[in-house]
């Protein structure tokens, strides 16, 4: 049977390569994972309520593309949050942010850009399925760096210009997932008057945006508006996964451009998976409500002093602005996550698995990623065995 090739270069994806790496070693302790950033705060008190309530759902196909009440949530939301006015037929509901993030993709990017194959481009390290996303419509993946030598977001305005001809859509994810870094208003101006200049789409993954230590992260929907920038120009996702704590609740939105809206719709009509009722219907409630939001966040915070104490003094340690992760200096992440596991039963992920190699060089290589996801007193335990065994114990 013949296959398609498109995929062929692929890697395992990050947590199968993980498990190949570390289960066939015993750990060195109780296990404490801190590999994958799924939230394990408490969900809110009302998902239940409003489940029971509205079973009958499950028996009705749902709305495609989101019921007046979610959108009009979700838009109360983007007002309250970015002080922008969208429309119902600006925003989507989603099966989380992944969903979004591959189908506006297959649903906007073009077969050719200036006569030849697009390029589709990608911070790296990056979330993984923005380079499948680009490989599904033919397009050429473009992994730029983004080290601590560009403030660990990627310096787009530096590719050539026949690269920047070609570019059909750029992904960002603010706060960078691993790296926790913040794309300012300026950075995102800029990178609106690049997308205007070489014609292409902004796809701005901001599903960590409601995880900062002080000062709300921007949004691009805000510049765009601020800047005049064409309402076509880009996108923004979002999720309740991190937000309110429900990763398996998939359930998110796309906000944007009508027209931009109208073509990921028209793909949902044909071959997507519109959200179950009764989940629409929690969903209207979670994006009402910001008291649950602020209690999660208040948790975070504490994790981020917690973290600043225990590397306080490291050198490369950069405390995150935002987001749920650490992104730590190591010689070789894959060395370190497989000695910290036979040592103490810690579990990391190595960044490579989240990079791509780039004229022989891979930005990971050099990090672990640590979710600071569990309790606090859990987190502490980890993150001070991990200090000790890969950096010196009592730094």
């Amino acid at each position: 049977m013949a296959y398609p090739e498109r995929f062929s270069n692929l890697p395992d994806y990050a947590f199968p390569r993980l498990r190949t790496l570390l289960d066939a070693h015993p750990a060195g302790g109780e296990p404490i994972t801190m590999t994958i950033g799924e939230p394990r705060h408490a969900m809110p008190e009302f998902v239940g309520p409003i489940l029971a309530e509205n079973l009958g759902g499950f028996g009705v196909y749902p709305p495609n593309d989101g019921t007046p009440e979610l959108l009009t949530a979700i838009a109360g939301w983007l007002r309250r949050r970015y002080d922008v006015a969208m429309q119902p037929d600006q925003i989507m509901a989603l099966n989380g942010t992944r969903e979004g993030l591959f189908n506006a993709a297959i649903a906007l990017c073009p077969e050719t850009k200036s006569g030849a194959r697009p390029v589709v481009l990608m911070p790296n390290p990056f979330y993984q399925v923005y380079a499948v996303a680009a490989l599904a419509v033919g397009a050429e993946p473009v992994y730029v760096p983004a080290t601590a030598a560009t403030g660990f977001l990627p310096d787009f305005a530096a590719l050539p210009a026949d690269v920047l001809n070609r570019t059909a859509v750029a992904y960002l994810c603010s706060p960078a997932n691993p790296q926790g870094a913040v794309a300012s208003a300026e950075y995102w101006a800029d990178l609106l008057v690049l997308a205007e200049k070489h014609d292409f789409i902004v796809l701005a993954d901001e599903c960590y945006a409601e995880i900062y230590r002080d000062t709300p992260p921007p949004g691009v929907l805000t510049v765009a508006q601020t800047v005049n920038a064409d309402p076509e120009r880009a996108l923004s996702f979002h999720s309740l996964s991190k937000r309110s704590n429900m990763p398996g609740l998939r359930s998110g939105f796309v906000a944007g451009g009508a027209q931009n809206i109208a073509r990921i719709r028209q793909l949902r009509a044909f071959a997507g998976a519109p959200l179950p009722l009764p989940i629409q219907r929690v969903s209207e409630a979670a994006w009402n409500d910001e008291t649950h939001v602020r209690a999660s966040r208040a948790l975070y915070v504490e994790k981020f002093h917690l973290a600043d104490q225990v590397f306080a003094g490291m050198q490369g340690y950069q405390p995150p602005a935002a987001g749920f992760f650490l992104w730590l200096p190591v010689a070789d992440g894959e060395e370190a996550a497989l000695r910290l596991w036979k040592t103490t039963g810690v579990r990391v992920l190595p960044g490579a698995y989240l990079s791509r190699d780039v004229a022989g060089e891979n930005p990971g290589v050099g990090y672990i990623r640590v979710a600071l996801v569990a309790p606090k007193e859990e987190t502490q335990r980890g993150l001070t065995l991990l200090r000790d065994c890969l950096y010196g114990q009592g730094r």
